[in-house]
């Protein structure tokens, strides 16, 4: 734990002192259930390309693949989860993403739409003693390099709910994300995808980028 802790704490440094360093790597979530996992192909190179840009970051262009109970996932600062369907987390899975979160690791889930009924139950598992609470406007993950005072982008529309954002917080620090009614990963992917104009493409780029820039340098 000790290990991975600095390794944060370095990661933090880089995005603040702009100079050149190591790269160091995005993950996305392989879990069990049955669900796609694997949905959004263009969306974490594409972030990874905008952060590398804007923010001056030197994060490695290929995203990692990892599953709960592998070792690795302690070398991943920055973790990403989305689907559309079935999740399942075995109780060893679960303990290793509490142990993971509370050691620094940061988890974005991205409901890709029909992942809500799937995923709340499941993280009940790693957190038994917290609950999803939804973030007001004001918290610092809405303003970092790019403001958004009326909170998350809107880059879909599936039953004209509104877009949130919902945290877990362990001890005060925000350990997970969960984006909600806003489809921010398929506002990552390649322009055209999805028929969505170029500037809600660039919106939730500027959104994920502050994903990236809170989850690294949070206290």
């Amino acid at each position: 734990m000790k290990f991975f802790a600095s390794l944060v704490c370095v990661v933090a440094l880089l995005l603040t002192a702009a100079a050149p360093a190591p790269s160091f790597r995005i993950a996305k979530l392989h879990y069990g259930g049955g669900g796609d996992w694997y949905a959004n192909k263009t969306s974490l190179p594409n972030l990874i390309q905008f952060c590398n840009r804007t923010l001056k970051t030197n994060i490695a262009p290929d995203e990692a693949t990892v599953e709960l109970d592998s070792p690795e996932l302690f070398t991943y600062p920055f973790l990403h989860m989305t689907g559309h369907g079935n999740v399942a987390f075995t109780e060893a899975e679960a303990k290793n993403l509490r142990r993971y979160l509370i050691g620094g690791g940061f988890l974005h889930i991205d409901d890709n739409y029909g992942l809500d009924k799937f995923i709340r139950p499941e993280m009940k598992k790693v957190f038994p003693e917290l609950e999803f609470v939804e973030l007001p406007f004001s918290h610092p993950i809405y303003h970092q390099k790019f403001n958004f005072p009326k909170g998350l982008p809107k880059i879909h529309e599936h039953d004209g709910k509104r877009p949130q954002g919902f945290g877990l917080l362990y001890k005060g620090r925000l350990v997970c994300f969960y984006t909600y009614e806003c489809d921010l990963g398929n506002g990552w992917e390649d322009v055209g995808t999805y028929q969505d104009p170029p500037e809600k493409h660039d919106e939730a780029l500027r959104m994920g980028a502050n994903l990236v820039t809170y989850a690294l340098t949070q206290d």
